[in-house]
């Protein structure tokens, strides 16, 4: 069988074939489905490895329909790229460090997600985007309104507009800030739309109700936790999921020195944020089916601080979640167990 090394970019791709015959061929072609089939198509099957990115789901695909194997590696592993100069970085080398690296067998299988998940993970991306934007809206309104000594009143975003209008502003001032008023009517109805199709979309995966079982998690919540893990099984444990999300501490350690950092923030920092928030929620409403999480993680408050708390909390969170998939069960507030010590192999992100 032939091996391939495809590095993959947005117009052209470079590819290095070694056949079994020991013959090299190196191609640059366009990244397009047309130029796949003419130089791939006719070929027998091969096994061809390509990493991780914004393209490789469908280029994958494409080549999986060319009848080839296809691997999508994870690029942080760095056996992947060993034989590759780090002083000389082309698309040639890379190309060929792939290559090696699928005769070897020196890689690690990135996760592939289902056609379910990636439309949701898309329908949260969009949700993301127009989240930012009414942020940063907002953010802009209050400075504006600040310089000529006026304060919109706190709250929550989606009742910013009447709370602005409840203001006295002079007719000046107000169309000032009239278009971006006029802009965030607009957002607030798309967020709205993109909510409830997030919840639709959440309604049908019969794992939604279990993860919605724990206090402070919501749809939104749910869905997007389920498009960053997708496979519960793939993780071994919680700790490795709760580093998968990046929710555990740096650590820069060598013989009898430890030091612990801030959080890697590997990941999904979609996931990562909407635990935050959960946890913050949490600590926030009192619910009594969660009193006992409350009152662990206000015992770190104490010690350590809230911040700290609120991550430590968002980290049990993942593990509580990890637990209802693996186990196919909903929230027990007496089965919440305090958390064991991190394993030495909870880093490797999967």
């Amino acid at each position: 069988m032939d091996h391939v090394g495809m590095d993959v970019h947005k117009k052209e791709s470079q590819l290095y074939i070694l056949t079994d015959g020991g013959e090299i061929i190196e191609r640059r072609i366009r990244t397009d489905p047309e130029r796949f089939a003419a130089v791939l198509g006719a070929r027998a099957r091969a096994r061809i490895l390509l990493e991780a990115s914004t393209d490789s789901e469908w280029v994958a695909r494409c080549l999986e329909g060319l009848g080839h194997e296809v691997i999508v590696a994870d690029p942080n592993f760095a056996p992947m790229y060993a034989t590759r100069s780090r002083k000389v970085k082309t698309d040639r080398r890379d190309a060929r460090a792939l290559a090696e690296a699928c005769v070897l067998g020196a890689y690690r299988p990135a996760h592939r997600l289902s056609d379910a998940q990636r439309h949701v993970r898309g329908r949260l991306g969009v949700r993301d985007a127009l989240v930012r934007t009414r942020t940063r809206y907002i953010s802009l309104i209050r400075a504006l309104l600040r310089q000529h000594g006026y304060r919109v009143p706190s709250g929550s975003a989606e009742a910013f507009l009447q709370r602005v209008r409840d203001l006295p502003l002079p007719g000046r001032l107000l169309s000032v800030v009239a278009p971006l008023l006029a802009v965030m009517r607009h957002l607030n109805q798309q967020l709205a739309y993109s909510d409830t199709t997030i919840e639709h979309l959440a309604a049908q995966d019969p794992r939604v109700p279990r993860l919605r079982s724990v206090p402070g998690v919501g749809p939104v919540t749910a869905a997007a936790f389920l498009a960053a893990v997708d496979d519960a099984q793939r993780f071994h444990h919680a700790h490795q999921l709760e580093a998968y999300l990046g929710l555990v501490p740096r650590e820069y350690s060598s013989g009898e020195t430890q030091r612990r950092g801030a959080i890697t923030k590997a990941g999904s920092s979609r996931t990562r944020w909407l635990l935050i928030q959960a946890a913050v929620s949490l600590l926030r409403r009192h619910p009594p089916q969660a009193e006992e999480l409350r009152t662990w993680a206000l015992r770190i408050a104490a010690r350590r601080g809230r911040q700290v708390a609120v991550v430590a909390l968002a980290r049990r969170f993942a593990g509580i979640l990890y637990a209802l998939l693996r186990d196919g069960s909903v929230f027990d507030s007496h089965r919440v167990r305090p958390p064991r010590p991190m394993p030495a192999d909870a880093l490797v992100n999967r």
